[in-house]
């Protein structure tokens, strides 16, 4: 499981440009204190990122949408376009808005995704 901390730490030692990926689901629950804890950290990133990763020999699949999932690691998995609403800096990273969290888990809709839907928009509240 990974804390604040550790994802933090696995980002700065991945090295990415800021301005080609976003921290999304669980690791920007946990980043932004909703949760303490996540399995994994997922990401967003721009095709030109994608395409880089691919090219550099990572494992990658193309999804139903069309769209690519890239695994970096054990810990990180980036997904092509993956956003909703906008990606917003907080704490220097570059995490989507806590409404755009909101819009992807609705269109997961897993029942994992509305528990979490439920989470945010009580720290949304207490804010």
């Amino acid at each position: 499981m990974l804390n604040k901390e550790k994802i933090i730490g696995l980002l700065k030692e991945a090295a990415f440009d800021p301005k080609e990926y976003w921290v999304v689901s669980g690791a920007a629950m946990v980043l932004y204190g909703i949760r303490d804890l996540t399995q994994d950290i997922d990401l967003g990133c721009t095709s030109e990122m994608a395409d880089k990763l691919e090219r550099e020999g990572y494992l990658t699949e193309v999804l139903r949408d069309g769209s690519r999932r890239v695994v970096f690691s054990n810990a990180i998995e980036l997904f092509e376009n993956w956003i909703e609403d906008q990606v917003v800096l907080f704490e220097g990273l570059p995490i989507v808005s806590m409404n755009g969290m909101i819009k992807m888990k609705e269109n997961l809709g897993r029942e994992k995704d509305w528990n979490d839907i439920i989470l945010i928009k009580e720290h949304l509240a207490k804010c």
